[in-house]
């Protein structure tokens, strides 16, 4: 079964920005749709980004214009470049495949941001 190690998270003041990464066990390119999630504190995860194998990415709203989300389907890696930081984008952030993101056992432990002054 196919598995999600996320970095790159950290302690970040507002206006700046971060680099996450995702590695997976098993080959992106056969796993489709790509996506970077998050939970805040009481609240219940919602999708960030979401990227097909080719062609357009997809945003949220509250990040579309600061957020990039990218692949590199030879090194199995999803980034997801976050910049002009906002408190509100507190949370742990996850990566999943869009297929698989209904299983419980394939989410990772995330990577936990974290935007204050």
């Amino acid at each position: 079964q196919v598995r999600f190690v996320e970095s790159g998270g950290g302690l970040v003041q507002p206006g700046g920005s971060l680099r996450l990464s995702c590695a997976a066990s098993g080959n992106i390119w056969n796993l489709g749709g790509m996506g970077w999630y998050r939970q805040a504190p009481g609240k219940q995860r919602e999708v960030v980004a979401t990227a097909p194998r080719l062609g357009r990415t997809d945003y949220a709203d509250s990040v579309k214009g600061r957020f990039t989300i990218s692949r590199d389907n030879m090194k199995n890696t999803v980034y997801l470049l976050m910049t002009s930081l906002k408190p509100e984008d507190t949370a742990v952030y996850y990566c999943n495949a869009l297929q698989t993101a209904g299983d419980d056992d394939t989410w990772g432990q995330g990577t936990q941001v974290t935007v204050s002054s």
